[in-house]
């Protein structure tokens, strides 16, 4: 059976969507006219958040990525409440258990750190797109999308991150290319962004205390000489999960003002 986009109403699930680069991305696929489920593990912040989306019909819910049966729950809420999901954008995500960890060096990682960093970056994307790959069995799905979210330090082994969050990433980028091969046949592209350093409070945390109201160290490193915009990535995932991009997948868009150039 085939699922057309033109009869029914794109529904993109974002998790991670309650603040920062999910946030950003949900304002633009709204703006471009899909109906939003921001998920979250803060349940009233991701309603509030919702309600401040261009257009109407879009909801806020819980989603702890790392929860098997919290991710199930999520699918099932918004088919219910929105239709079938044909976009899926995983942007859930931590970059250390601790509170001040700026560039936490592999011998002083917890084994307790190591694990909860990897079930919510690396188990927490393979939830998601397994249940999304598992609702669309035997259809096919047009103009069905996944985006995750690695990063430049699981391309580059870290620059102001630690081993676990470069691990993590790095798992991101090739679950993604998995999926991607798996994913064709349903009519479902998967692709990647990978940013470098965006003005986000999870890239304040790689500065260390004693930096003043600094946002980021390298600045010096990054060929355009700035940070980034959370609008600018949101803008790399508008044109992923666009009918433009549908001869796109298994790709990773590097958005990271030169820093790594291929």
């Amino acid at each position: 059976m085939k699922i057309s986009s033109h009869s029914l109403p794109r529904v993109a699930l974002i998790t991670g969507g309650a603040s920062g680069l999910g946030l950003a991305a949900g304002h633009r696929l709204a703006a471009d006219g899909l109906t939003i489920a921001l998920a979250d593990l803060d349940t009233d912040k991701a309603q509030a958040a919702a309600q401040q989306l261009p257009g109407s019909g879009h909801i806020g819910l819980r989603c702890d990525v790392a929860d098997e049966a919290s991710v199930k729950a999520s699918f099932e809420a918004v088919v219910a409440r929105l239709g079938e999901v044909s976009v899926l954008a995983c942007f859930a995500g931590i970059l250390s258990t601790a509170r001040n960890p700026g560039r936490l060096a592999t011998t002083e990682i917890t084994l307790e750190e190591w694990d909860r960093v990897m079930q919510i970056n690396a188990r927490g994307s393979f939830l998601c797109i397994r249940e999304m790959l598992r609702r669309a069995a035997g259809q096919l799905m047009e103009h069905g999308r996944i985006v995750t979210v690695a990063s430049l330090a699981g391309q580059m082994g870290g620059m102001q991150s630690g081993a676990a969050y470069s691990a993590s990433k790095g798992a991101v980028l090739a679950l993604s290319k998995v999926a991607a091969r798996e994913a064709a046949s349903l009519g479902i592209t998967v692709n990647t962004i990978s940013p470098g350093p965006v003005d986000t409070p999870m890239l304040q945390l790689t500065v260390p205390p004693g930096h003043g109201d600094q946002k980021y160290l390298g600045t010096a490193g990054v060929p355009l000489g700035r940070i980034g915009l959370p609008e600018e990535i949101a803008a790399a995932v508008s044109y992923l999960v666009s009918p433009g991009a549908a001869f796109v997948t298994g790709s990773t868009i590097d958005v990271n003002g030169g820093m790594l150039m291929r």
